[in-house]
C-alpha cells in the first residue's frame, strides 16, 4: 500500500508541476508581431554551414527575403569550396544581387566546436554592432528581424532568441521527438522563467551585440563549448544583462531520422542539459506527469484486482471490479497530460497535426523517463559523425568517428 501513496505523491505534484507550465505557456505573447518596425539598427548574421538536403535552400532564402529596413550583412562559413551549401548560396547571391552576402572558406578549425570555429572567423569579417546567430536548418518568417530585434532598444538587454518547433516531423520517431521539443521543451523554458531571469540562450536564432559578444572573449571562447548557444547566453547574463524570449517562433527543417537517430540527439541533449544544469535536470524527472501517471495508474489497477474477488472472467472482464480513486485519479492525470501536450504542441505550431499522434505522449514521457537515467551512465555522444567525450565544464573532447 505504502507505494501507492509515495507513487500517487510523485504523480501528483507532476500533475502539479504539468498545470504550471501550461499556465505559464498560456501567459506568454507567442506569435505577437510588434507594431512598430522603425527601429532597425544595421546587423550582421553570421551562419555556419556544412552540407544540404531538401530543406536548406529555403531555409537560406528566408533570410535573403527579409522585409528589414535596416542593412543586413550575411556571412556564411564553410569548411570546404566542396561543400554542397555553396551551390546554393551562389545560386541565391545571383537571385538576390542587392543583398551583401560573403561566403567564407573556413579549413582551419580552432576547437571541437566546428560551428562556433567557423563563427570566430566570421565575427573579424563583421561590418556591424549587432550580431545575429542562426543554425543552418532555420527558416524564419519573412519579418522576423523586425520583430527579433525590437527588444534591443532597451540597452539592459543583452540577448535576444526565440522558440522553435520541428516542422517536418516525417518519421515515427521524429513525431515522438516533436513532442519533445514542440509541446514539452518551450513551455518548461518558461516555466523556469517564473522563477528566475533566463540565464541562457536558444540557439536556433540569437541576437545580441558584438561588444558583449568580445566582452565575453569572442566566440573563439566558445570553440570547445558543446553547448554553445547555454554558455553565450549564461556568460552575457553572468555581466548583468537580460535574456529577452522574443515572441516570434521560427522553424527548425531536419533530415529523416529513425528511432535510433533521435534516441542519440535525445541523448546527446539530456546529457548536455545535465552538464550544463546539472540539479535543475536531476530534479526535471518529477516533472514527467506520463511517468508517475502511468506507474500510479498501473500499481492502481493491480492493487484493484488482487482486492476484488472477480469471478467469470472467461466471460470476459468482470463489470463489478471497482476502479476507484486508485485508478480514477491516474486515469484523468493520465488524460490531462496527453490534452495539454496536443494543445501546447498545436499552439507552438498553429497546426492540428500532431493531436493524431497523442497515443505517442506516454511513449514519450516513458522513453524521457530512460533517457533521464542514460544522461547520467556516461559522457559520451555523437554528433555530426564524430563521437566526443563531454567534460564536467560542458566542454568538447574527440574520441573519433561514429559507426
Amino acid at each position: 500500500m505504502i507505494l501507492h501513496y509515495i507513487f500517487g505523491g510523485l504523480a501528483t505534484l507532476s500533475f502539479i508541476l504539468l498545470m504550471w507550465q501550461w499556465l505559464a505557456a498560456r501567459r506568454f505573447p507567442l506569435h505577437q508581431r510588434v507594431s512598430d518596425t522603425s527601429f532597425a539598427p544595421a546587423v550582421t548574421l553570421l551562419k555556419s554551414l556544412r552540407g544540404a538536403d531538401a530543406a536548406t535552400e529555403d531555409c537560406l532564402r528566408s533570410w535573403f527575403a527579409q522585409e528589414y529596413h535596416g542593412e543586413v550583412q550575411i556571412l556564411f562559413g564553410v569548411v570546404s569550396a566542396d561543400d554542397p551549401a555553396c551551390a546554393i548560396v551562389k545560386k541565391l547571391q545571383q537571385e538576390f544581387p542587392n543583398r551583401d552576402v560573403r561566403l567564407e572558406i573556413i579549413s582551419t578549425l580552432i576547437g571541437a566546436n566546428a560551428k562556433v570555429s567557423k563563427l570566430a572567423e566570421l565575427e573579424k569579417l563583421a561590418k556591424h554592432d549587432i550580431f545575429v546567430v542562426s543554425d543552418a536548418d532555420v527558416r524564419v518568417p519573412a519579418d522576423f528581424l523586425a520583430n527579433a530585434v525590437a527588444p534591443l532598444r532597451e540597452p539592459s538587454v543583452g540577448l535576444v532568441n526565440c522558440f522553435y518547433k520541428l516542422a517536418n516531423p516525417s518519421t515515427p520517431a521524429m513525431r515522438w521527438e516533436a513532442i519533445a521539443i514542440n509541446a514539452d521543451f518551450w513551455s518548461q523554458v518558461l516555466q523556469s522563467q517564473t522563477l528566475k531571469p533566463l540565464d541562457f540562450a536558444l540557439g536556433a536564432v540569437m541576437l545580441t551585440r558584438r561588444a558583449l559578444v568580445a566582452e565575453i572573449g569572442g566566440f573563439a571562447s566558445l570553440a570547445d563549448c558543446l553547448a554553445d548557444d547555454y554558455q553565450l547566453g549564461n556568460r552575457i547574463a553572468k555581466r548583468g544583462h537580460r535574456i529577452v524570449l522574443s515572441p516570434i517562433a521560427v522553424e527548425c527543417w531536419d533530415p529523416p531520422m529513425n528511432w535510433r537517430a533521435v534516441w542519440k540527439h535525445q541523448l546527446r541533449w539530456a546529457r548536455t542539459i545535465r552538464v550544463c544544469q546539472p540539479m535543475p535536470y536531476f530534479f526535471s524527472i518529477l516533472s514527467n506527469a506520463g511517468l508517475w501517471g502511468m506507474i500510479w495508474l498501473t500499481l492502481g489497477i493491480v492493487w484493484a484486482i488482487q482486492n476484488t474477488h472477480v469471478q467469470g472472467f472467461e466471460n470476459g472482464f468482470d463489470a463489478s471490479l471497482p476502479l476507484g480513486p486508485w485508478t480514477l485519479l491516474p486515469a484523468m492525470f493520465f488524460l490531462t497530460r496527453i490534452i495539454l501536450a496536443c494543445n501546447l504542441q498545436a499552439r507552438l505550431t498553429r497546426t492540428s497535426d500532431g493531436t493524431g499522434y497523442f497515443w505517442l505522449v506516454p511513449l514519450k514521457d516513458l522513453l524521457q523517463g530512460a533517457i533521464w537515467l542514460c544522461a547520467f551512465i556516461g559522457n559520451g555522444i555523437e554528433w555530426r559523425g564524430q563521437v566526443y567525450r563531454l567534460r564536467r565544464d560542458g566542454t568538447l573532447v574527440k574520441t573519433g568517428k561514429s559507426s
